[in-house]
């Protein structure tokens, strides 16, 4: 990452003129940017005057499903190994400079997107920048930090599989997504995590952290102009055409059922999916409000019956995961091996219903207001309407403010809901159960 003036970014921004740093910006909303940088950065930002913080965003178009086989958990191992070190900070000055503004860092891997995120006092905005910037653009990536980073990650796969309740969701991806890399652990196997060395993570770096690839979003007390010439300056430069490989169509998923045993634990935890919808699906919100229906609250069908009326479980829940190329729905259930034919049944009556009947107008408007509720209250917070911004770039999709979001989920109607709630036929789904041994 090439230093700005004085090596360190100061906490203000720029005073000099602006250069030519832009091909494209565009307004989205009142207070809602959206710029394309000549370097091919994607930076929007959404200025918030309620609060004295910002959220920092730098989302790298590459994931799990883009990996090879042989490579698989390379991006969450990249993920790790960019914190280790560059040639401006060592990795507890990377901490340092972010959580000594009372700040902290983050970061994410996905299928699909990793994620580089910082929250910082509006003041400090552009120390958070810089430190993000300066981990994806320039880290030391040394085979001494690789050796040291295989065993986090080794540790955390160790602790994945001492979770039950996140081991199961790892088994049921890989068994309904047979084969597809949408199925393919993102933490990878201790095999692949150990085989990898410094050239491959080097080779991956250079191929997927480029400029074009990139999507920076801020939310907060932040000007736009500010922060659109700022970045341009950090990546001065660089270059490189879009480089993701791409992600071929989820065309099946599998059906029936398996169980797998583990020793440990007292619980029978279980999860039952269906091939859902991709991100781009004009069912999408349709499938959001009946998930919500389903299992998304108390008031849910499967709260209802499972745990309040028969006592079944303490936690039970449904679920959406909606992708580029396809996508999955369904339900969670952890039980006692004594309950769990019960519970499992049940389960599988309440999807079938829900396929053949639907919602009721009653439920429909329910679970549309629920929805809008939270979207409403979730948007209070910078980093909600950060991630809201990057989404819309990464699957885009058009903007949205929160009249028309609400809009659209109250378009949601009967004859929708019924098509989403098809989903959930029983005849399509698959059912893994993780058993104590």
């Amino acid at each position: 990452m090439r230093p700005a003036d004085e090596g360190v970014l100061t906490d203000r921004p720029p005073a000099r003129a602006r250069a030519e740093a832009t091909e494209l910006t565009e307004r989205l909303d009142r207070g809602v940017q959206r710029s394309v940088l000549s370097c091919g950065i994607v930076v929007l930002s959404e200025r918030m005057e309620s609060v004295r913080s910002a959220a920092i965003g730098l989302w790298v178009r590459r994931g799990t499903a883009h990996e090879r086989a042989e490579f698989r958990g390379i991006a969450h191992l990249l993920e790790h190994m960019v914190f280790k070190g560059t040639a401006r900070r060592s990795s507890s000055e990377i901490a340092a400079a972010v959580e000594s503004t009372g700040g902290s860092l983050d970061a994410y891997t996905t299928h699909e997107h990793t994620s580089f995120q910082a929250r910082v006092p509006a003041d400090h905005l552009w120390t958070g920048l810089d430190v993000i910037s300066d981990i994806a653009g320039s880290p030391a990536l040394r085979p001494e930090d690789l050796e040291l980073e295989k065993e986090v990650v080794l540790e955390e796969i160790a602790r994945m599989e001492d979770t039950p309740d996140d081991l199961v969701f790892e088994l049921h991806s890989e068994f309904i997504y047979d084969g597809h890399p949408y199925g393919s652990p993102i933490l990878g196997t201790r095999e692949t995590v150990q085989a990898m060395d410094i050239g491959h993570v080097r080779s991956i770096h250079a191929e997927a952290y480029r400029p074009a690839n990139l999507v920076i979003a801020v939310a907060g007390l932040v000007e736009h102009d500010a922060l659109v010439e700022t970045v341009e300056r950090m990546w001065a430069g660089r270059t490189g055409d879009y480089g993701s490989e791409s992600v071929p169509n989820v065309d099946a998923t599998a059906i029936g059922s398996r169980i797998v045993k583990r020793h440990g634990g007292r619980q029978v935890h279980l999860v039952a999916g269906a091939r859902g919808l991709a991100h781009d699906s004009p069912l999408r919100y349709a499938a959001v409000v009946v998930g919500q229906a389903l299992g998304g609250g108390m008031s849910s069908r499967l709260f209802q019956r499972i745990r309040e009326q028969l006592g079944l479980a303490y936690s039970v829940f449904s679920f959406q995961s909606f992708y580029a190329r396809g996508g999955h729905v369904g339900a969670y259930v952890g039980t006692r091996p004594e309950s769990a034919a019960e519970a499992r049944s049940v389960l599988l009556e309440e999807f079938s219903a829900l396929s053949r009947e639907g919602l009721t107008e009653g439920e429909l408007g329910e679970m549309k207001q629920q929805i809008k509720g939270q979207v409403l209250l979730s948007l209070e917070s910078p980093a909600a309407r950060m991630h809201r911004l990057a989404s819309t770039e990464l699957y885009g999709e058009p903007y949205r403010n929160l009249d028309a979001l609400a809009d659209v989920i109250d378009s949601v109607d009967s004859e929708q809901a019924a098509e989403a709630s098809k989903l959930y036929d029983p005849e399509g789904v698959a059912v893994l159960e993780l058993w104590p041994a």
